[in-house]
């Protein structure tokens, strides 16, 4: 190789070098932050169900991660005898909570947000659940032979219209599996939450837990499971496309919130991996 040559070529190199460390720049579409509302009431079988907790954030840029909590806001939630609940916020947190909640089986609950001189409401009814009877486990299942399989079952209600949540957590490291089922074909019979998973060892604690829910919020999560890939995680993390839920905004009706209003009875069962 002559030296025009190699002079040519180590020139090409060196440009093909610098093109690789060239910082590309997505412009990704911005929109003003949304409120988001995590109002889950979660009355788990033999407690009180007097403490509970709303969260508030606002919607942020799809590559930031940091979440804005929405603070200094106004909570408050109503039942049909004009019993109401202030939530009130721990610090500059965008938690707030009540210790005096009282939770009825179909009672309708109204919750009302004030932020930013807007008014938010959502309206939703407390739905019972029937309790985990027992957990069954398999291994070697899946299609590589080396998942654990788990299920839980429960004995669904005859002659109603049931839908169900189901949230199975690794204690060991707090990851979030979330299943949601209907009684459509299996209405008053036996039947199971399923969970399937690699990595388990004997001796890890599998938090279980159902909850009773409406057709809306069944319909709602599963449009946001279908975004995910996995069904695990937050269901309120940043979304392809926006799915509303039920809480609407009564001063700008433009200025819709993302997120849900869910008022559950809960059933618990900790399971030890064997």
């Amino acid at each position: 190789m002559n030296k025009i040559l190699k002079k040519i070529l180590f020139a090409f190199i060196y440009i093909l070098a610098i093109a690789c460390e060239d910082v590309i720049q997505i412009d990704a579409p911005t929109i003003p932050p949304k409120l988001v509302i995590e109002a889950s009431i979660n009355w788990i079988k033999g407690t009180s169900g007097n403490f509970q907790a709303i969260k508030l954030s606002l919607s942020a840029p799809y590559f930031d991660t940091q979440i804005p909590p929405a603070i200094n806001a106004e909570i408050t939630v109503t039942d049909t005898s004009n019993n109401t609940f202030v939530f009130t916020e721990d610090g500059d947190t965008g938690v707030y909570v009540a210790y005096d909640f009282i939770p009825k089986i179909d009672e309708e609950y109204t919750l009302t947000i004030i932020y930013q001189n807007e008014t938010y409401i959502g309206t939703e009814i407390l739905k019972a659940v029937p309790s985990i009877t027992r957990v069954e486990q398999e291994n070697d299942k899946g299609f590589s032979g080396d998942e654990t399989e788990l299920k839980a079952y429960y004995n669904d209600p005859i002659d109603e219209e049931n839908y169900y949540f189901f949230e199975f957590i690794n204690d060991k490291n707090s990851l979030v599996d979330l299943e949601i089922y209907d009684d459509e074909f299996t209405n008053g019979n036996e039947i199971f939450g399923y969970f399937s998973k690699e990595d388990l060892n004997p001796g890890d604690e599998i938090i279980i837990r159902n909850y009773g829910v409406s057709k809306r919020f069944y319909e709602f999560i599963f449009l946001l499971l279908q975004q995910k890939s996995d069904e695990s995680g937050s269901p309120f993390e940043t979304q392809p496309t926006s799915i509303r839920g039920n809480c609407v905004n009564v001063t700008n009706p433009k200025n819709y919130p993302f997120g849900y209003f869910r008022l559950s009875e809960a059933d618990q069962f900790i399971y030890t991996i064997e």
